[in-house]
């Protein structure tokens, strides 16, 4: 099977994302429809992290792909597994590792009147960003910088696969995972720190936000063990 690659649980594939050993090239896949693709500067932004910190000399590449509205929001994993299999044309193959990023034009089966999902990595080269939930934070709050949100919730997914934080129970600094928030940094300006996804908190942490939380130094040395920049 030609998808068995990507196929894998969350956090096995972040050493071949990482480092150059097996995979000298990447390509991410953004898959949206019409409406919700992400910003010029959202895109901008997460090349420039990706440059950052994947030892990809063969080169990093971003493809977009446009598709039909999906159907079925809100959306669960399962959902989001069928979306993938009908709408993912990039799959790893020969000296290319592809990683899927699904913009949804609508929210997760998680959310409540108050919680919202902002994204999610659900398999180890899979990711879902809310577009149409961020895009409604940002059109109701006008301090709310859409990119801000887009590239904060991106990145973040991404550490997520790259295994931040200690998902595989591998990483060279395992005291910073925070047991109340398994999978997520202790230091609180990380841009893998657990936030609270109540809408007013949300709200609260983004308005008049312009700058990006970045990877604080044991995350990176957590992903340079891996093989990466």
């Amino acid at each position: 099977d030609f998808k068995a690659e990507n196929r894998k649980s969350l956090g096995l594939s972040a050493e071949d994302i990482l480092s150059s050993n097996n995979y000298s090239k990447i390509t991410v896949e953004f898959v949206y429809f019409g409406l919700y693709r992400p910003t010029d500067l959202a895109i901008s932004n997460f090349r420039d992290f990706l440059n950052a910190r994947l030892n990809k000399p063969g080169g990093i590449n971003i493809i977009e792909t446009r598709i039909p509205e999906a159907e079925g929001s809100p959306f669960t994993t399962t959902e989001l597994v069928t979306i993938e299999n009908e709408n993912r044309t990039v799959y790893t193959s020969g000296d290319t590792i592809a990683v899927y990023v699904f913009f949804a034009n609508g929210v997760s089966s998680n959310d409540t009147d108050t919680r919202v999902t902002l994204g999610t990595a659900y398999l180890n080269t899979s990711i879902v960003i809310y577009e149409k939930t961020l895009q409604t934070l940002a059109a109701s709050n006008p301090s709310v910088a859409l990119s801000t949100l887009e590239t904060t919730t991106l990145k973040h997914e991404f550490g997520h696969i790259l295994g931040l934080v200690n998902l595989l129970d591998d990483d060279i600094h395992t005291d910073h995972e925070d047991t109340g928030h398994p999978k997520h940094c202790t230091v609180e300006d990380c841009l893998m720190y657990f936030e609270s996804n109540t809408r007013s908190q949300v709200i609260a942490r983004f308005s008049g936000r312009a700058d990006i939380p970045e990877l604080d130094p044991l995350c990176i040395e957590d992903l340079q063990a891996k093989g990466g920049l």
